[in-house]
């Protein structure tokens, strides 16, 4: 029999065809569990035979730990969970430049910009159509308190300390992927709902999340400082590098935010340009501004560097000045590395985001079935002994910003070095606690200490100032000097009671008197040590130390 179709009818049998179709590409396209495991294996295997060096902050045995949990749960996840599994197996090495590409994945996010200020969480840009929400201060996400949800995304991040994820958190925040996957988001949605501080009052918003890609910054948003004339760390954003001659203040301010060339002049040709005006002009205060640089090439670094040293001019304690910052990262991280060791630079503003010695350079792994690229460092910076290294390089005097100051154009970190004063400022803090301590009566000398640490300039000072204390216990020990080594080593768990070294160092020196009840307080201390930092040197002296009481 001869059958004839009508368009209807034809159309309707190719729409079927055509649908049938898309289904079934779409359920192949769709990874299956064991796709995703040979993935997982696959990455472990490589940092297994090509990039073992990474395990310094994290063990092998508890790599391939976090690789079985994973492994074992992918059938049941959804690949959004999966993938924020696999960024907290590869975040778990803690190096910033080594990490899952975010950007690559088809992930949402809410079209603005977040910044932790010293008076919490705002929102300090967005697109044009949240422009009224600019300003608000962020209280909870889902209901989840904010301090909350920052620990529970932390392990998603590659935080080489907490400046990085302070940087970097921002931008998770607003992603609802990571959010359901990390349990803050009960189900999954293309919504986020944020209860918001803002003109006196606090309110739920919910606010819909679109395509990462399209979420970002362009000339449809509105920043919360668009109005008035902007400091000089935010003027010419699109170059690297240019320079500023304040004559009233008789300073050259050097904005250096990408130590890679730019095509209009390169960086040795820009900083000969430089340092000829400092030499031909009155210049008494050179401000070197890298609080957001990101980094480059690191031998870029090498005119600046020889340039100051040169310098007798500005190379001088009080004339030179380093902006630093939570955005001061990777090449950054190696100039300011060099500033701190050959010249008389202070440093100013906040921590950078890198450790002083690190992996850097990268290498781009494509996982075989996902497509997933994943960013491998291979390359070690070294710029100083490994008893020197620190998780940052701390400013020597501590400003910071707030919300208010963004918002009206001030910037408290450039007003600081301009209104510098040597003599109510403690420069070198190590030689200062040694000296008042050797030649103070100890109560004085522990009151001198107590008005250091209230002091908001010497904020990240703290962990030198513990150290230097500890050291000056020691000292004590040396010269038979136990109550006084006692006294300090007390004082010090007082200021620091989190840290496990002044407990073990406090339990050391109790040891060493062989009383009977001098030995329970060591046993107690020592346990405290351990408590603290379980797995951590200090916590495995501890258990040494016990060990070796106990025996006798």
């Amino acid at each position: 029999m001869k059958v004839t179709y009508t368009k209807n009818k034809l159309f309707f049998s190719l729409l079927v065809i055509v649908c049938f179709i898309a289904i079934k590409l779409s359920a192949q396209s769709k990874m299956s569990a064991s796709g995703w495991q040979k993935d997982l294996k696959f990455l472990q295997a490589t940092i297994h035979n090509d990039y073992s060096f990474l395990f310094k902050k994290t063990t092998e045995e508890e790599f391939d730990k976090k690789v079985e949990q994973l492994y074992n749960e992918i059938p049941v996840l959804q690949d959004h969970e999966i993938i924020a599994g696999l960024g907290k197996i590869v975040a778990s090495f803690k190096y910033g430049h080594t990490t899952l590409n975010y950007r690559r994945l088809r992930f949402h996010s809410i079209p603005f910009t977040l910044y932790h200020y010293n008076d919490g969480i705002h929102i300090k840009a967005a697109h044009k159509d949240y422009k009224e929400f600019i300003g608000a201060k962020i209280i909870a996400v889902e209901g989840m308190p904010i301090s909350d949800v920052l620990k529970a995304i932390h392990p998603v991040i590659p935080a080489e300390n907490d400046q990085f994820f302070k940087k970097s958190a921002m931008n998770f925040l607003c992603i609802p992927e990571v959010l359901h996957a990390q349990k803050v988001m009960k189900e999954l949605k293309n919504s986020i709902s944020f209860t918001l501080e803002q003109n006196g009052k606090t309110y739920k918003q919910n606010f819909k999340a679109i395509e990462a890609r399209k979420a970002q910054p362009n000339n449809k948003w509105v920043n919360a400082n668009s109005e008035g004339e902007l400091p000089l760390y935010l003027k010419n954003p699109d170059k690297g590098y240019y320079f500023e001659y304040l004559e009233k203040d008789s300073t050259l301010y050097v904005k250096f935010q990408r130590t890679r060339d730019d095509r209009q002049e390169d960086i040795a040709t820009f900083f000969k340009r430089v340092f000829d005006f400092v030499e031909k002009n009155n210049v008494d205060c050179f401000v070197l501004d890298v609080r957001l640089n990101g980094g480059g090439n690191s031998y870029k670094n090498i005119p600046i560097i020889t340039g100051i040293i040169r310098s007798q001019k500005i190379n001088q304690v009080g004339n030179l000045f380093v902006i630093t910052g939570r955005r001061t990262y990777s090449a950054a991280q190696n100039l300011v590395n060099e500033l701190d060791k050959y010249t008389n630079a202070i440093f100013v503003g906040e921590p950078t985001s890198e450790n002083k010695n690190f992996y850097g350079d990268t290498r781009r792994v494509v996982l075989p079935n996902s497509k997933i690229p994943v960013s491998l460092s291979f390359a070690w910076w070294q710029s100083g002994p490994l008893w020197e290294d620190a998780d940052w390089t701390a400013p020597d005097l501590a400003v910071e910003m707030s919300y208010e100051d963004y918002h009206t154009n001030k910037d408290p970190i450039l007003d600081a070095v301009l209104n510098f004063s040597e003599s109510d400022f403690i420069l070198n803090l190590v030689n200062h606690l040694t000296q008042i301590f050797k030649s103070s009566e100890l109560g004085k000398a522990k009151d001198e200490t107590k008005k250091i640490i209230q002091d908001p300039r010497y904020k990240y000072q703290h962990s030198i100032i513990e150290a230097r204390l500890n050291t000056i216990g020691y000292n004590f020990i040396t010269n038979k000097q136990i109550e006084q080594a006692l006294s300090v080593f007390s004082f010090n768990t007082e200021l620091f009671p989190n840290s496990a070294n002044v407990w073990d160092s406090l339990a050391e020196t109790l040891a060493l008197k062989s009383r009977h009840q001098d030995i329970g307080k060591a046993i107690q201390y020592y346990k405290k040590a351990i408590k603290l930092d379980p797995d951590g040197d200090t916590g495995k002296n501890a258990k040494k130390m016990l060990e070796q009481i106990n025996i006798n």
